[in-house]
């Protein structure tokens, strides 16, 4: 049996190492730009360092552009034995393995896959805009890089993002603000503590703390409540001194409308003056209303074509969408991949065949209906308390 275009491209896309750090995702950008452009697109790479960079591929004007996204980065490969190639791309039983299989190097393979025809539009026609990234997985550096180097079409009238969902339309995403909170003492010879002031004992007393910290937030209806995990402890330097220094690494995932500013205000009042509050990463959360005329639109194709339910549904993780979602304009956003959502990050990482073929029918139908509704000019729907804006 002949695998589809987008299988293919899948496999070679896996058999490329971009694992992150130190990521070396420019072979795996240099090979999607040797697609593209033959199909017409025009192409700018965004380097992000020595052997990575990220690539924006465009076809068609900028009236009313259609915008995908995805990443080519991976994380690492974990300390479990994997039972076959991680790079090999190998196909068994239906099931593509490999890392990125499904986070989400399926997902750049369906949107190139389904975006072949549409390369060669003119200047004056509406637009479609490709943006693959490096450096996602450790907290959107590509997507930033891309931003700071306007690299961007400009603004787009709708953004989808192909990470893993296993075809099923999201429609928003959770925040990430990381935080790091350092305790300060006063370092001492170990066979003499009472001379010191013990920065882990800090650090410790501030953990325990935390599992009394209260956001004071109302749930969101559909992402639940905004959460906290401590997901690193480092402290002192050998074990004969009394450690002067101490730092706990925050987790914190926010809901759209909340306000990372004052929930960093909020955190340090409750830690307290002697604790050193710093910010390691901060992403808004991404939200579009689910009554926003493009989501229905998307979520009845997505129901025909995959049989995915139709209901409001979001995901804790984030995605470049934090970064590129403000860039372009806060156009509606939705999150929408072939690959397992289960698997992702996980050994023996695989994506059902079938699913990306799913994927690229879907894509592929999802611009055919944004090019008829481009034509039609539907009315724009001013107003809407949720209309696809990123949250603040």
């Amino acid at each position: 049996m002949t695998n589809s275009y987008a299988v293919e491209l899948t496999r070679a896309l896996v058999r490329i190492d971009t694992v992150n750090p130190p990521g070396n995702e420019a072979r795996a950008i240099g090979l999607l730009r040797a697609e593209l452009e033959p199909m017409g697109f025009r192409c700018a790479e965004v380097p992000l360092g020595p052997g990575r960079s990220s690539l924006v591929a465009q076809a068609g004007g900028t009236g009313h552009v259609l915008a995908f996204t995805g990443h080519v980065d991976t994380v690492p490969l974990g300390s479990r034995a994997w039972s076959v190639d991680p790079f090999g791309g190998a196909i068994i039983g239906g099931r593509l393995y490999g890392r990125g299989s499904s986070d989400m190097k399926s997902g750049v393979a369906a949107f190139v896959a389904a975006a072949r025809d549409y390369g060669g539009r003119g200047d004056g026609e509406n637009g479609l805009a490709l943006v693959i990234t490096a450096g996602e997985e450790t907290g959107c550096d590509g997507a930033r890089a891309v931003v700071e180097a306007s690299g961007l079409p400009g603004r787009a009238d709708a953004l989808l993002i192909g990470e893993p969902t296993a075809n099923v339309p999201l429609v928003g995403h959770k925040g990430a603000l990381w935080l790091e909170a350092a305790a300060e003492g006063v370092t001492a010879h170990g066979s003499m503590p009472q001379n010191g002031v013990n920065a882990v004992v800090k650090a410790a007393e501030l953990v325990m703390r935390l599992q009394d910290f209260d956001f004071n937030h109302a749930r969101h209806p559909v992402l639940g409540a905004p959460t906290l995990s401590v997901g690193a402890f480092h402290g002192g330097i050998n074990i004969n001194s009394v450690p002067d220094r101490a730092v706990v690494s925050l987790d914190i995932r926010t809901l759209p409308g909340q306000s990372h500013d004052a929930l960093r205000a909020q955190m340090s009042a409750f830690l307290g003056a002697e604790t050193r509050l710093s910010t390691l990463l901060d992403l808004p959360a991404v939200w579009t209303s689910p009554e926003h005329p493009w989501v229905r639109r998307v979520c009845a194709l997505a129901r025909d074509i995959a049989g995915a339910s139709i209901a409001p549904q979001g995901v804790c993780y984030f995605t470049d969408g934090s970064v590129l979602a403000a860039a372009l304009g806060a156009p509606p956003a939705m999150i929408l991949g072939p690959g397992e959502p289960d698997l992702a990050h996980q050994t023996d990482e695989y994506c059902l065949v079938d699913r990306i073929d799913e994927a690229t029918a879907l894509y592929a139908a999802i611009l055919r209906d944004w090019y008829n509704e481009a034509l039609r000019g539907p009315a724009p729907v001013a107003g809407h308390p949720a209309d696809g804006r990123i949250a603040p």
